[in-house]
């Protein structure tokens, strides 16, 4: 097993891309490489970002991919706005990718948190010595 695939807001984030795919899966037609592409691509990124951050050699680096995967889920919740308002996800659906949404962008919030602050103690311990 990877080191990313044991972070729960990896596996948070595969059930947000599978929540996606769902929801999308009955857009209409012709919105299959507009707004169903930008929607799966986004929500693919999350996870995508927090496994590619994980191999790296610093924290610091680390952080930055879990910020970039944060901006995914921001993408989606944008997308889901447009989706909603031209009403190719029902109020239901739109609800319960948002509370994802916010449950998968609280969770990166908090490692992206913890990783720098693992750096800095870090390098102050690096100094102290």
């Amino acid at each position: 097993m990877f080191r990313f695939e044991k972070l729960s807001v990896w596996q948070k984030a595969i059930e947000f891309a599978d929540r996606v795919y769902a929801a999308t899966a009955s857009f209409p037609g012709d919105e299959r490489f507009g707004l169903t592409s930008q929607l799966r691509r986004a929500a693919v990124s999350v996870s995508s970002n927090i496994a590619e951050g994980s191999s790296r050699s610093s924290n610091v680096d680390f952080a930055r991919f879990i910020e970039i995967a944060y901006g995914s889920v921001m993408e989606v919740v944008s997308q889901l706005h447009i989706a909603k308002r031209q009403q190719f996800v029902s109020d239901d659906s739109f609800e319960e990718l948002g509370n994802l949404a916010d449950e998968v962008s609280r969770m990166l919030s908090g490692l992206r948190a913890s990783l720098l602050k693992q750096s800095r103690d870090q390098s102050r311990g690096s100094r102290d010595k």
